[in-house]
């Protein structure tokens, strides 16, 4: 902690294994409520997939890459949506009403898409995934956070971080299984339904967070759960605690029957707390992890694999490394704090988006060359551009000069010499079944080729643990009770903008600006987020939602003076409120 004491936490870790075994029903309501991770993580990997074989069943999708990015992004505007309304929704009706709707959102999406026969009834079908999806993503870790003790919370909420990582782990896999049956990502896409319905059966079994009924339904209720999460000896110590902190909030926000808007804006704690929330999310999307979800399929093949096997295979190891990633974050964010782990993360990413943008220029700058002799073998169907300019080419200016051309490359070397034609079914047929040569319109062969797939791993490696679940983590527990919906919800709303912003300039961009310069400037991104973590991140953890509320405050006071001092006076605060608690606890009894 920050100016704080250190904790034994090398314990904390066993700390939370030994809880869930004395009460399971913990475990059960973070893994049902972390469902909402896996809608999350199924989506954004399964589309990946998805869409290369959509592109093989509808020719417009095929030849427009701004179709192909708005299939992608049409879920997230969806989501912008549904992370907006559920802020609204989690603090009129509840966290788990919230997540019953988003499931509910989620499962007509998936029917809708599995039964598309256009791209345009397709794009309507992910508008309403993304509606839940949205929805899920900032209730399921807040509803975690608000029913977890404190000591084991962080751990909690990063099972929906896990659950994130392990969904898009499942939809490479069902990927893969699908990729012979007929109507292939009809079945990726309609599958997509099933954890909602399966979510959706276990919230009914479920309670409402105890803080939200404390604060809407009143004491009685909010005991009555509490007791299934905390000891005995920890439940009249869990109340103080939120009785004091309704009184605070009273006392200094009014009544807590109604929320005013323009106190986010005028109460400096509550404005800091969401210029953190907001930075972290706009960062985590920022860094470019979603064009490796969404889009990892055609990096590996802008890397030169042209197959779409090959592809969702070589896939598949980042994503398992993405789940490995958010394994450890369960481990390590309540032992080496919210606040390391993102400086190693965005650290470790920085390297792996340079090593990508290197890979990638090699890529593009030392392609195949096109050869004259191996063009007219298919003389009928030589790519117009080509017919009309020969002279030097090599395989990136192939691609590049017309979007309707591909590459053929040699057989048995694909680094030699090949053929620049018409990118159709018929060409595609004669070089890659008849010839038995490798086909290309993504990307080109190159030497360097598995380095990319080794930065993509090194990537996934760094951001999975860190950036991957942090952001999360601290915008579930970094508001007043109060407001923690609303927050949440603007949170996520600005996460959700972000992801679309690069959902829908990814393969723009690539066009633009070369995909070398694309990663790079995600690199670029990621040291202004390393500046903003040193700079103004707080770290929560290890403590109490009424502790975070006397953080804020005391980092307000440092950041209105000279916030370049280190901040001594957290400890102080943090004394401070444990002998108001115990004080209280001593009157009581």
């Amino acid at each position: 902690m920050e100016g704080g004491p250190t904790k034994a936490d090398a314990e904390e870790f066993t700390n939370c294994l030994s809880l869930i075994r004395q009460n399971p029903f913990v475990l059960r309501l973070a893994l049902s409520a972390g469902l909402g991770g896996l809608l999350f993580g199924y989506d954004t990997g399964v589309i990946s997939g998805a869409l290369l074989y959509i592109r093989d069943d509808f020719e417009e999708v095929d030849h427009s890459t701004k179709l192909q990015e708005t299939i992608v992004s049409m879920a997230v505007a969806g989501a912008i949506v549904g992370a907006a309304f559920g802020g609204w929704v989690n603090d009129r009706f509840g966290r788990r009403f919230a997540l019953l709707l988003a499931d509910s959102l989620f499962f007509l999406g998936a029917i809708i898409m599995a039964a598309a026969p256009n791209a345009s009834v397709l794009i309507s079908g992910r508008v309403f995934v993304g509606l839940g999806v949205g929805m899920a993503s900032m209730t399921a870790p807040l509803y975690i956070s608000e029913s977890s003790p404190a000591k084991v919370r962080g751990a909690l909420v990063s099972t929906n971080g896990f659950l994130i990582t392990g969904g898009q782990f499942l939809s490479y896999l069902i990927n893969l299984a699908f990729t012979k049956a007929p109507g292939t990502w009809r079945w990726m896409l309609g599958v997509a339904g099933m954890p909602a319905l399966l979510q959706f059966i276990l919230m009914l079994t479920l309670p409402e967070s105890p803080r939200w009924l404390y604060r809407k339904k009143g004491e009685a209720e909010a005991v009555a759960v509490l007791k299934r999460i905390y000891s005995p000896d920890e439940v009249e110590e869990e109340i103080q605690s939120l009785k004091e902190s309704v009184e605070t909030e009273v006392q200094e926000l009014g009544t807590t029957d109604k929320v005013r808007y323009w106190q986010l804006w005028t109460t400096k704690e509550i404005r800091y707390a969401l210029f953190v929330g907001v930075g972290l999310q706009v960062f985590q999307q920022f860094v470019g992890i979603n064009t490796v979800m969404y889009y990892s399929p055609t990096i590996v093949q802008l890397a030169g694999y042209a197959s779409n096997q090959t592809a969702l295979l070589l896939s598949l190891i980042t994503s398992g490394l993405n789940a490995t990633g958010s394994i450890a974050s369960i481990y390590l964010i309540d032992k080496a704090g919210r606040k390391k782990l993102v400086i190693f993360s965005l650290c470790g990413c920085i390297v792996a988006l340079g090593m990508l943008a290197g890979v990638f220029y090699q890529t593009t700058h030392h392609s195949p060359l096109v050869s004259m002799a191996a063009t007219q073998h298919y003389s009928n169907y030589t790519c117009p551009d080509y017919a009309t300019a020969p002279g030097i080419w090599d395989c990136t200016r192939c691609l590049k000069a017309n979007p309707d051309c591909g590459f053929c490359a040699a057989a048995g070397n694909q680094l030699l010499p090949g053929a620049c034609l018409i990118a159709n079914s018929t060409t595609k047929d004669l070089c890659n079944k008849f010839d038995h040569r490798p086909w290309f319109t993504r990307g080109c062969p190159s030497r360097l080729g598995f380095l990319a797939i080794v930065g993509l791993a090194l990537y996934i490696i760094f951001f999975s643990p860190g950036m991957g679940t942090v952001p999360w983590v601290v915008n579930s527990e970094i508001y007043p009770l109060k407001f923690r919906g609303l927050c949440g919800g603007i949170a996520a709303t600005a996460c959700w903008i972000s992801n679309l912003i690069v959902a829908q300039t990814f393969l723009t961009l690539t066009v633009a600006i070369g995909t070398s310069d694309t990663f790079l400037l995600f690199g670029c991104i990621a040291v202004a987020g390393l500046f903003f973590t040193l700079v103004f991140m707080p770290e929560t953890k290890g403590l109490s939602f009424e502790q975070v509320e006397v953080m804020l405050q005391e980092r307000v006071r440092l950041f209105s003076f000279k916030f370049w001092k280190k901040d001594h006076s957290r400890e102080k605060s943090l004394d401070m409120e444990a002998t108001k608690a115990t004080k209280a606890k001593g009157l009581n009894n």
